[in-house]
C-alpha cells in the first residue's frame, strides 16, 4: 500500500503514520464514532492509541485518554479531554459511561476485563485491537496524509533508531514503555 508522503512531514514523520494511524482509523470505524460521542481510548499514549485519540478529537467526539503517569500531560496535549492515570485510578470505578472504549492495548487478559466491566452506555460498543482482521484501505492511508498534512493528526515518535539497531529497537518496544511509534531510519 502507497500514498504521497505528506509535503510538511519528515519521511520519520510520514513513516510514523501508517501503523497506528491505520489500525486507529478503521476501530473507531468499527465503533461507529460521530460527533459528540463520549469516547475512552484505554493506551492512549502508544501508536495506536496516540493516533486514535487524535482522530477521535477530529471526528468531534469528547476523549477520555487512560495512560500512565508519565503521558499525560502527552495525551492531554494530543487532545483528550480527560486523562486518567491507570496506576492511580480505575477508570470504571468513576462510574463514566462511555459510548465507545478503544482498547488499544494488546494484552488479552486485560481486554477481557475490561470488556466484561460495566463503563458502556446502553448503546455504547467495546472495541480491541486484540480482535478481528482489520481491513486498511489505501483510501484510508491518503486521508490519513491529508490530515497530517492540515495539522490535524500529528505523529508521535518516541525514538527512532537505524536499521543496524533493529535488535535494540524491538528490546524497546518490547519493554511496553514507549510514547507513541518507534520509527526504523533506513539508509541513516
Amino acid at each position: 500500500m502507497l500514498a504521497q508522503k505528506p509535503v510538511h512531514l519528515s519521511f520519520d514523520e510520514a513513516a510514523a503514520i501508517p501503523y497506528g494511524g491505520m489500525l486507529a482509523l478503521y476501530f473507531l470505524r468499527q465503533g461507529e464514532i460521530g460527533p459528540g460521542q463520549q469516547v475512552l481510548v484505554y493506551g492512549a499514549s502508544g501508536a495506536v492509541g496516540t493516533a486514535a485519540v487524535q482522530l477521535a478529537c477530529h471526528f468531534g467526539a469528547r476523549v477520555t485518554g487512560v495512560c500512565g503517569t508519565a503521558n499525560l500531560e502527552m495525551v492531554r496535549g494530543l487532545g483528550a479531554q480527560t486523562v486518567i492515570d491507570y496506576t492511580k485510578e480505575d477508570f470504571l470505578a468513576r462510574g463514566d459511561r462511555y459510548d465507545l472504549i478503544l482498547d488499544a492495548v494488546p494484552i488479552a487478559h486485560r481486554t477481557r476485563s475490561i470488556r466484561d466491566r460495566d463503563g458502556l452506555t446502553g448503546a455504547g460498543r467495546y472495541v480491541s485491537v486484540t480482535e478481528g482482521r482489520p481491513r486498511l484501505h489505501v483510501q484510508d492511508l491518503i486521508e490519513l496524509g491529508e490530515l497530517a498534512e492540515a495539522g490535524r493528526l500529528r505523529p508521535v515518535i518516541d525514538r527512532t533508531f537505524t536499521l543496524d539497531e533493529i535488535v535494540e529497537a524491538h528490546r524497546y518496544v518490547d519493554t511496553g514503555r514507549k510514547r507513541g511509534n518507534v520509527v526504523l531510519a533506513i539508509g541513516a
